[in-house]
C-alpha cells in the first residue's frame, strides 16, 4: 500500500535510497533530506511495508504569486502505477491559489503534465553540473 505525505514526520535519510538514477553527479541522501527540509512544499510517496520514501515532488516559492516545481522522481521499481500522478496532482492542488505554478521538464514528458492541464512555454535554464550532487555551498 502507498501512503502519501505532506510532511517529514519519521522521514530520516535511511528512508531516501535509490533517488536520482542515472545523474551523473547526483546528490547523497543527506543532501536529499536537506533539499525536502528545504522546499515550501513537499509531496511524499511512501511504501508502508518498508517505510521508504518511493517518491517525492517538490516546490518552492514567493509564498505571493508563484511557485516552481523543480523535483519530481519516482523510484524505478514504482513507476508506471500512477505514482507520479497522484504527486503531480496533490501538489497542484496545494499550489492551485498561486498566479503561476512553473516547472521545466524534458521534451519526453510534454504530454504526462498536459494531462493536468500545464500547457507548453518557453523558458532558459542554466546548469552547473559540477554542483548537481548540492556540495557547491553550505547554507
Amino acid at each position: 500500500m502507498i501512503r502519501y505525505l505532506d510532511n517529514l514526520k519519521n522521514i530520516s535519510s535511511e528512508n531516501l535510497e535509490g533517488f536520482f538514477d542515472g545523474w551523473p553527479n547526483p546528490p547523497s541522501v543527506e543532501k536529499h533530506l536537506q533539499l525536502l527540509k528545504n522546499s515550501d512544499y513537499i509531496w511524499l510517496a511512501l511504501d508502508e511495508e518498508t517505510d521508504n520514501v518511493i517518491g517525492f515532488i517538490t516546490a518552492i516559492s514567493d509564498k505571493v504569486l508563484s511557485v516552481y516545481i523543480p523535483l519530481l522522481e519516482v523510484l524505478p521499481e514504482y513507476k508506471n502505477r500512477g505514482i507520479g500522478s497522484e504527486l503531480v496532482k496533490r501538489m497542484l492542488e496545494t499550489t492551485n491559489n498561486y498566479y503561476m505554478v512553473d516547472l521545466i521538464c524534458d521534451e519526453n514528458l510534454i504530454d504526462f503534465y498536459k494531462r493536468f492541464n500545464m500547457f507548453k512555454s518557453q523558458g532558459m535554464i542554466m546548469r552547473n553540473y559540477q554542483s548537481q550532487n548540492g556540495e557547491g555551498h553550505n547554507l
